[in-house]
């Protein structure tokens, strides 16, 4: 059986770029968040029920305007829960589906990165064996979400609100890499981190 990693902690504070650390160790690596595309393109499993619910997001060409669907979920706790409710079962089918393929090509390590890996209706985090949480200083995470998603302070603000305590998260967690640094410095806590947890 392969050593299963959920990897998880806020938004916007270099989830990805652990991921691509633990790839680079020989990890197979999911990122839940291509799964999200790939449930909302057309033709994915959630698309039909999301556009049933929010037809003023769809573009001319039929794909969901993700931002505008942001601006209405994050801004209402309802809302959100109604687009998870719909979003987050498909999703957990196409992780799953990704872990038996992972399995069946023979890798030894698999790392689930995902928001909502210890929250919503995917429960992944109860079938992972090792949990890992990424964290940073709140201003950065602010400001890397305002550049990375082209958003004003207050709509990152809104977003940052949505998001899980992050108590919740450490209190689960057995690694924690701490991303506030330099490259250099998370690169080493996560060396550190695989050859405690899967090199032992």
């Amino acid at each position: 059986m392969p050593l299963l990693i959920g990897l998880t902690g806020n938004i916007a504070v270099g989830k990805s770029t652990v991921l691509a650390m633990l790839a680079a160790h020989g990890a197979y690596t999911i990122d839940a968040d291509q799964g999200t595309h790939r449930v909302l393109a057309p033709g994915g499993g959630a698309y039909k029920p999301v556009v049933a619910l929010w037809p003023q997001v769809v573009r001319e060409d039929g794909t969901i305007d993700r931002a505008a669907l942001g601006q209405i979920v994050f801004r209402n706790a309802a809302e959100l829960a109604k687009l998870e409710d719909i979003t987050h079962p498909a999703i957990g089918k196409l992780i799953w589906d990704e872990v038996a393929e992972a399995e069946r090509k023979g890798y030894a390590v698999i790392v689930i990165d995902a928001v909502k890996l210890l929250e919503g209706r995917t429960r992944l985090g109860d079938h992972v064996d090792n949990v890992w949480v990424v964290v940073c200083d709140a201003a950065q995470q602010r400001a890397r979400l305002m550049a990375r998603n082209n958003l004003s302070e207050e709509q990152a603000q809104m977003r940052l609100d949505a998001q899980p305590p992050l108590a919740e998260k450490l209190a689960r967690a057995d690694v924690v890499i701490d991303n506030s640094g330099s490259i250099a410095q998370t690169q080493q806590q996560v060396d550190e981190a695989w050859a405690r947890v899967v090199d032992r």
